[in-house]
């Protein structure tokens, strides 16, 4: 941007009765450098953050000025150390990494607004006996809140007119302010259970941001960075992370950067957890780098940010993104942040070991017949749809889970060392089979789309690569017959729910029925290759994956029965190879 400032004004002579010497100009100031160092999508993995913050102490401590930011979804579909504790040790972790300013992603309202302001402002979660344990870890207790800056510039309260957080935070470099507007996308109340963003706008990401440019140019700031929670995804098999292939073609990042102000300087983005070092086209047509560093903290973006002191605004910006090696012999893990990690792994360990039901055999990942059947995946699916059938809760009919989410070893019969005895199920092997924290996303497809979809999920058909068939495990009261001799688009033979026939002897018998569907929202969005859920529309957010688990185990809880698997031929083969034994190896 270029200043709107007039020159200073001349120097004047002394009144003196005399007349003094001429004054010289000021030099003009040379520009300097700011290492700005971003990271998104850490999603509470602080398993890593002793790694993390090592990483970014080294980045730190090459540069006179720096400041680390974050792209949003710091919080939230957290691994069982930290999401058991509502996410506290996620927040501590990232208050001793010297995180600065931070956008509000998706994930940070799942819990609702009201416990994010919690989480930024500190004290602890009402009536729950696992917020602030800070006193076993040695951090402050009451929890000390985020000192870092949460932003979000288009989350406005209905009531009051106001954003929910500030819409910017500013650092001053040597003289030189910094704008870093934060923005969460757009579609977040499409992702998230209504509950949690009642009463909140989200407006357009492009256009929040625009008009913030001249009140941010009426304070004299000319530098502005964008930290935004919306990204895309690099075409290509085996992407760098420094690359840019396809320039993100199509994604929403691309169409909110190609609608931005030629103000802003840089994006750093977030939210598809994808790679990518890019220059995009603004609205102006000049190209602004666009970067985004992965997800869980395995990636850093260095940026150097050339600073012209004349007209205050960034005069250049080389980006890089960098790999975080807990391996690296000159960057050894934060000793501080492990010993607080190390205290709440231990706690958790006693947490996990609540017991939350009881199963009356082992139940595996593993594809116990030609079928591809996997008790697993059928439970957990079972659990999906128990979790969403009510109509006030999704109105959900079928359940169907990606096998590749399904972890090993599934439920075993036999106790766990942690002592709960034979046959009980604790919530950490709950979470272990199910560690994703993947959102429950109820929707609706039309009979064509369902069949599509089963279509899928053969090797060399739709999504999937040749030698990969990815069968999903489904709720009781599915059955699907395969044929995989059968040409793709024909493998499907026979399909029912219920009562309720779907397909016969390969024929679609009413193209237009409409179905209720669970899955997570990793399916949801065309995770392992089931585009065709991408069809789905009235799309319901619902509970986490694990929550929905524990709470349907909790129906086979000492005194009452153990678990036994309803129906478990829910998938039937009739032709073409048989499927391999063994758990799915897709993440």
């Amino acid at each position: 941007m270029r200043s709107r400032f007039l020159p200073a004004a001349l120097p004047v002579a002394l009144l003196c009765g005399c007349f003094s010497a001429p004054m010289r100009e000021a030099a003009p100031r040379a520009p300097f450098t700011v290492k700005l160092i971003a990271f998104n999508d850490f999603h509470g993995h602080v398993e890593g953050a002793d790694a993390l913050a090592a990483h970014v102490a080294r980045m730190r401590s090459r540069a006179a000025h720096s400041v680390v930011v974050g792209a949003g979804d710091s919080v939230g579909a957290s691994p069982l150390v930290s999401s058991i504790f509502h996410d506290e040790p996620a927040v501590e972790a990232l208050n001793r990494i010297g995180l600065e300013f931070n956008s509000v992603g998706n994930h940070e309202f799942d819990k609702g607004a009201g416990e994010l302001l919690r989480l930024q402002n500190g004290g602890c979660k009402t009536g729950d006996a696992n917020s602030c344990q800070g006193a076993s870890v040695g951090t402050p207790v009451p929890f000390e809140g985020a000192k870092f800056r949460w932003l979000s510039a288009n989350v406005i309260e209905q009531a009051s007119g106001r954003t929910l957080l500030p819409a910017y935070g500013v650092k001053t470099f040597d003289g030189v302010s910094v704008a870093f507007i934060g923005v969460t996308l757009k579609g977040t109340p499409t992702i998230v259970t209504p509950s949690g963003v009642r009463g909140l706008e989200f407006r357009d990401e492009a256009e929040t941001v625009n008009q913030l440019v001249p009140e941010l140019k009426k304070r004299g700031i000319e530098a502005i960075v964008l930290l935004l929670h919306e990204g895309g995804v690099q075409r290509g098999p085996r992407p760098d992370i420094n690359g840019c292939e396809g320039r993100l073609a199509g994604s929403p990042v691309a169409g909110i950067v190609g609608r931005l102000d030629d103000a802003v300087d840089l994006v750093v983005s977030g939210h598809t957890h994808a790679a990518y070092n890019c220059r995009l086209p603004n609205a102006a047509g000049r190209e602004i780098p666009v970067t985004s560093a992965g997800s869980f903290g395995r990636l850093l973006t260095e940026a150097d940010l050339t600073i012209d002191p004349a007209s205050r605004d960034i005069a250049a910006v080389a980006a890089t993104n960098r790999v975080v090696r807990r391996d690296d012999p000159g960057v050894p893990p934060d000793a501080a942040i492990a010993r607080i990690v190390e205290g709440y792994r231990n706690l958790a360990a006693r947490l996990a070991g609540r017991v939350v039901g009881a199963i009356a055999a082992d139940v595996p990942n593993t594809r116990v017949d030609a079928a591809c059947n996997m008790p697993a995946g059928q439970l957990i699916a079972d659990a999906m749809l128990a979790a969403t059938a009510a109509p006030d809760a999704g109105g959900a009919q079928l359940a169907l889970m990606n096998g590749g989410g399904v972890r090993s070893p599934g439920f075993t019969f036999r106790s766990s060392p942690a002592g709960e005895g034979d046959g009980n199920v604790t919530f950490g092997e709950a979470f272990t089979v199910q560690p994703f924290g993947n959102d429950l996303v109820t929707l609706t497809l039309t009979a064509t789309d369902l069949r599509s979809l089963l279509e899928e999920q053969f090797a060399g058909c739709g999504g999937q690569p040749a030698g990969n068939t990815r069968l999903m495990p489904a709720s009781a009261g599915f059955h699907a017959t395969w044929d995989g001799a059968r040409a793709c688009g024909e493998r499907i033979r026979a399909l029912t729910l219920r009562s309720e026939t779907i397909v016969e002897d390969g024929k679609l018998l009413d193209p237009t029925r409409r179905f209720r569907v669970t899955v997570n929202n990793y399916m949801a969005e065309g995770g392992d290759g089931y585009a065709t859920f991408r069809m789905g529309t009235d799309r319901r957010v619902g509970p986490r994956d694990v929550d929905a688990l524990a709470d349907y185990l909790g129906r086979f809880k000492p005194p009452a029965a153990a678990y036994r698997a309803e129906d478990p031929q829910r998938l039937r083969r009739v032709g073409g190879s048989v499927c391999p034994t063994g758990a799915d190896t897709n993440p």
